[in-house]
């Protein structure tokens, strides 16, 4: 697998190595050159950040992002491939991961509202977080480095470095500072336009020449591989490379391994004091999978919400045509909206989660529960 990711450098056209050693043997700090960031303010330790194999921006960010309709993407985005959906008020919008999988950050305004939307493939980790913090605008790159095999971003206005599971600023002036996390879960294409007609796509006119559609990490979606440039222990209630629909409600964190999901479709669950619904319907293929992704293997779509609608608390059980809730009788899609019965338009609040290869949930929330191993 190693040997695939160089080539994935390779094909991305990233062949500059970025070095980044952060403590010699004598315990005197290297920092690597071209960058503002004040390294002396941190709140991790330097040896755990690694190069990823590229520059600052090596992977280039989307700054200006253009949209297109669902009619016009649909001439190059396959009804199962994935994408996330972001939707705030009347502004609903995809960013189909054939495109993320090559640029990792979005920097983007939706409804008026500073996001950027970020992927990293090698954690699986779709999440999207407001750009604003304490009235400051800011706007994000990707700086080349890792940190758990996780994307480690920065901001352009004090180069600070930031975690993007947790969503918190590690290193530099802003460290200990925390991102607005913004829901945003990953659904097919389909699912999308099905929700959101009228939504928008992320468009292919990216200002870069890539071979969206298809996945530079080739094979990588294998439960039996081993993560890249991951240097921590693993924790034995899982496979590293499961997948886990990680769930955080204020500090506490819960896992639910799509072992389980798949096979139950439906959870209904209490976790931090909220009644939960969580999801794992028929969807999307996998980004990581094949080398075509609309050719890669079926994985599903999930989604957490809240089982409350009014003063209700709703029960949800699945069957092969469908989500029911049975109280009454209602029935659901994957993105928690009634599409039939009496709720019809009714539309479930989406909790905070996303997807991760159980490796990089776990170092980051080492206390994260596991649904059925507790």
């Amino acid at each position: 697998m190693a040997r695939q990711l160089r080539s994935c450098y390779f094909v991305l056209g990233l062949t500059a190595v970025l070095a980044m050693q952060a403590i010699d043997c004598v315990g005197q700090s290297v920092y690597p050159s071209g960058w503002k960031t004040n390294w002396e303010k941190r709140s991790v330790d330097l040896a755990e950040i690694v190069s990823g194999g590229v520059p600052k921006d090596g992977i280039p960010p989307i700054d200006r992002p253009g949209f297109v309709s669902s009619a016009e993407a649909s001439s190059w985005l396959a009804a199962r491939e994935p994408v996330i959906l972001l939707s705030l008020s009347d502004d609903a919008r995809a960013y189909p991961l054939q495109i993320m999988t090559y640029h990792e950050i979005v920097n983007d305004v939706v409804d008026g509202k500073p996001v950027v939307v970020t992927f990293c493939p090698l954690c699986y980790s779709a999440i999207a977080y407001s750009r604003e913090v304490d009235g400051r605008l800011l706007d994000f790159g990707v700086s080349g480095m890792l940190r758990h095999s996780d994307l480690i971003m920065y901001d352009r206005q004090t180069e600070s470095l930031w975690q993007q599971i947790g969503g918190e600023a590690i290193v530099g002036d802003l460290t200990g500072t925390s991102l607005e996390p913004v829901p945003a879960q990953i659904v097919s294409f389909e699912q999308f336009t099905a929700r959101f007609p009228t939504g928008k796509v992320l468009s292919r006119d990216t200002g870069h020449r890539r071979d969206y559609g298809t996945n530079p990490y080739s094979g990588y979606d294998d439960i039996d591989d081993r993560p890249f440039l991951y240097r921590g222990d693993f924790d034995d209630r899982l496979p590293p490379m499961e997948k886990v629909v990680g769930v955080t409600i204020g500090k506490e964190h819960v896992a639910y391994p799509h072992s389980v999901t798949r096979d139950q479709r439906v959870i209904n669950d209490e976790f931090g004091g909220i009644p939960l619904l969580v999801m794992h319907v028929d969807g999307a293929v996998t980004a990581l999978g094949d080398r075509v992704i609309r050719e890669a293997e079926i994985i599903g779509t999930t989604g957490v919400f809240d089982r409350r609608v009014g003063d209700r608390t709703l029960t949800f059980a699945a069957s092969e045509e469908a989500v029911r809730d049975r109280e009454t009788g209602s029935t659901w899609d994957a993105t928690g909206r009634a599409t039939d019965g009496p709720l019809t338009g009714a539309a479930l609040r989406p909790v905070r989660h996303a997807n991760y290869f159980s490796f990089a949930w776990f170092a980051f929330r080492p206390d994260s529960g596991v649904y059925g191993h507790d």
